[in-house]
C-alpha cells in the first residue's frame, strides 16, 4: 500500500506508524484507518514491536467528522465502526508482539480508546486523554466501552465518559489507565528505549504473556493455572529459554533470536 496518511518505517524488528496528518491534529479518516490496518497486519508478521504516535503536538484528535468516507457524502456511524474501526482495532489488539502507544499529546475520542488498544502506553507529561464523545451527542467508541472498565473500573470510567473531562497523562498513570507519564523532554528518548527493548526481547514469550493476561479475565483460578503450565511448557521449549538461562549462567545480557 502507499501510504499517504501515516509513516511507516522498519528497523531492527520494530515497526513505527506514525499517524501524519499534523494539520488536523492526526485525526482520524477512512483512508488513514485503513493504512493503519495494513501497516498493523504487515508489522504483525515482519516485526518484534511496534510503536504507535502521531506527528506534531498531537498524538490523535478522535474521528475527523469532516470526513464523509464512501458513504456518498454523509457519515455513516455504524457502518464506519464496524468496517473501518473493528478491523483497525482488531489489527491492533490482535497483534502477536507487543505494540507500545508513545502518546505525543492529545488523544481525545476515538484517538484516546486507539492508544487504549496498545499493550503498553507511554505518554508525555503534557498528553491528556478525553473520552469527548458525550460533547456531540454520543457514547464512547473504538473499544472505550471495553478498554476502560477494565483498565480503571467502572466508576472512574462512567466519570471520564459522562463529564467528558481531560484526564491529565500523571492520572492516567495514577489511575491505572497508563503505564508511563514522562517528562516531555525525554519522551522521546524514553519510548525508543522501551520499544528497542521489546523488540530485542523474547518474543514467543511475550506473545504467551499477552494471551495469558487478557484471557484470565474469562477463567477461574485452576483454569489460569492450567493455562500458566500449558504456555510455560511450551516457553520451557523455545531456543529463547536456553539462551535466557545460559545468559544469565554466564552474566551477560541476552540475544534472543525472535520470532
Amino acid at each position: 500500500m502507499d501510504y499517504k496518511e501515516i509513516l511507516f518505517s522498519l528497523q531492527d524488528g520494530l515497526a513505527v506508524v506514525t499517524l501524519n496528518r499534523e494539520a488536523r491534529k492526526n485525526a482520524l479518516n477512512s483512508r488513514m484507518r485503513s493504512e493503519i490496518t495494513h501497516a498493523m497486519r504487515m508489522a504483525s508478521s515482519e516485526a518484534r514491536a511496534v510503536v504507535l504516535t502521531g506527528a506534531g503536538d498531537a498524538f490523535c484528535s478522535g474521528q475527523d467528522l469532516s470526513d464523509a468516507g464512501s458513504n456518498g457524502g454523509q457519515l455513516d456511524l455504524e457502518r464506519t465502526l464496524r468496517d473501518e474501526y473493528l478491523p483497525m482495532l482488531q489489527a491492533i489488539y490482535d497483534c502477536p508482539v507487543p505494540v507500545v502507544a508513545a502518546v505525543n499529546g492529545a488523544a481525545a475520542g476515538a484517538g484516546a480508546n486507539l492508544a487504549l488498544a496498545a499493550d503498553v502506553v507511554i505518554a508525555t507529561e503534557s498528553a491528556f486523554f478525553m473520552q469527548a464523545f458525550s460533547k456531540i451527542g454520543l457514547i464512547p467508541d473504538a473499544g472505550g466501552t471495553w478498554f476502560l472498565p477494565r483498565q480503571i473500573g467502572l466508576a472512574k470510567s462512567m466519570g471520564a465518559a459522562l463529564f467528558a473531562d481531560r484526564v491529565s497523562a500523571r492520572q492516567a498513570c495514577d489511575w491505572g489507565m497508563i503505564w508511563e507519564a514522562v517528562p516531555d523532554a525525554e519522551f522521546d528518548a524514553h519510548w525508543r528505549e522501551r520499544a528497542s527493548y521489546l523488540a530485542s526481547g523474547p518474543s514467543k514469550a511475550f506473545a504467551a504473556t499477552k494471551s495469558a493476561l487478557r484471557e484470565s479475565f474469562g477463567r477461574t483460578l485452576a483454569e489460569q493455572l492450567s493455562e500458566e503450565a500449558h504456555l510455560q511448557g511450551q516457553c520451557g521449549k523455545t531456543r529463547d529459554f536456553l539462551e535466557g538461562v545460559t545468559a544469565f549462567m554466564e552474566k551477560r545480557p541476552a540475544k534472543f533470536e525472535g520470532r
